[in-house]
C-alpha cells in the first residue's frame, strides 16, 4: 500500500523509474545511523534515455535544464524508495547538490537547480527544505546536462 508521499506523487502524475544500478566501483546509496546519502543521479526520464544531453549555456536551455534536473530529483527518490521501502520515513531532505554540466561562463546553474529543488520541496513540504550546492561543470558521464546527489535524514528502524 502506497504512503502519504507515494500517494502525493501519483497525483503529480510522478511515477517512480527502476533506480539505475552504478557503472562504476560504488553503492548506489550508504546509510549511516539515520543519514541516507544518495549518489549522484543523472537525468535519465522514465523512459531511460536522458531528458537533456549537452551543455547549459550551448545546446540546453535553462528550461530543459531544470527537467533534466527533476528527472534527477525523481531519480533521486526511486533509489530512497529502494533504500528505504517506504518513503514515509524520509525525515528531512537535508542537502542537494548539483552538477550541472555547463559551457565556459555558464553562471545559471542555480536556476537550473531549481528543478530539483522545488520538487522535493513539493513532495515533502517543509521537510523538503533543504541546503544546496551548485556547481557548473564540463562534462558528465553520458553527456547528461545534469547530474543531482542528496543527503536525507531518515526514521530510525
Amino acid at each position: 500500500m502506497a504512503g502519504t508521499i507515494e500517494k502525493k506523487l501519483a497525483s503529480s502524475g510522478i511515477t517512480l523509474p527502476t533506480p539505475a544500478s552504478p557503472i562504476a566501483n560504488y553503492v548506489p546509496f550508504v546509510r549511516s545511523g539515520n543519514m541516507l546519502v544518495v549518489s549522484g543521479q543523472i537525468c535519465f526520464g522514465g523512459d531511460g534515455k536522458l531528458v537533456a544531453k549537452g551543455q547549459l549555456g550551448g545546446a540546453v536551455s535553462i528550461e530543459d535544464g531544470q527537467k533534466a534536473a527533476r528527472a534527477c530529483a525523481i531519480n533521486l527518490l526511486a533509489q530512497l524508495k529502494a533504500a528505504l521501502g517506504d518513503l514515509d520515513k524520509v525525515a528531512r531532505v537535508v542537502r542537494l547538490g548539483g552538477f550541472i554540466n555547463s559551457a565556459a561562463g555558464f553562471v545559471d546553474g542555480p536556476k537550473v537547480m531549481n528543478g530539483a529543488s522545488d520538487l522535493m520541496v513539493e513532495v515533502f513540504g517543509d521537510k523538503g527544505r533543504h541546503a544546496r550546492t551548485t556547481v557548473g561543470v564540463s562534462a558528465l558521464p553520458g553527456d547528461a546536462a545534469v547530474e543531482v546527489e542528496g543527503t536525507f535524514e531518515v526514521a530510525s528502524t
